[in-house]
């Protein structure tokens, strides 16, 4: 898969989660994650989603960049986010918090599947930024 393709998949699933966070927090508090809705809930559900669509829309305007510092910078603060936020569904749901098994484990396996195309994707970034090929910094 292409650095560019991944990103545009990446900033999919953040601007849709994050739509649906910011827009719908309700749908994704009872509905996806089998939680009974608060007032406290509803609003960190809102300022998560407001992080992840700009995370997301950061991820959408960068992935045709070449090569560069700055790109390999964003990609490891993607990578850190997925790092930081896998733990946060299973803990949920093991404190009971989360009523289903399905409220944790397909994120649990996409947050492993995202942080590992970030790490991925650093580290071909940062072999392209050594790389004398000019063709190597797309």
């Amino acid at each position: 898969m292409k650095r560019s393709t991944f990103l545009t998949l990446a900033a999919f699933v953040a601007c849709l989660i994050g739509a649906i966070a910011l827009f719908l927090p309700t749908v994704l508090l009872v509905d996806m994650k089998y939680a009974n809705p608060s007032a406290t809930g509803i609003v960190m559900a809102r300022t998560a989603g407001a992080f992840l669509l700009s995370f997301g829309v950061l991820n959408f305007l960068v992935r045709n960049d070449a090569a560069s510092s700055t790109l390999m910078h964003i990609l490891m603060a993607n990578a850190v986010l997925q790092l930081l936020i896998l733990p946060v569904d299973p803990l949920a749901y093991v404190s009971g918090v989360y009523g289903s098994v399905l409220s944790f484990a397909p994120n649990t396996i996409l947050h492993i599947s995202l942080f590992t195309g970030f790490v991925f994707f650093w580290f071909q970034t940062k072999r392209n930024l050594r790389s004398d090929d000019p063709a190597a910094l797309t």
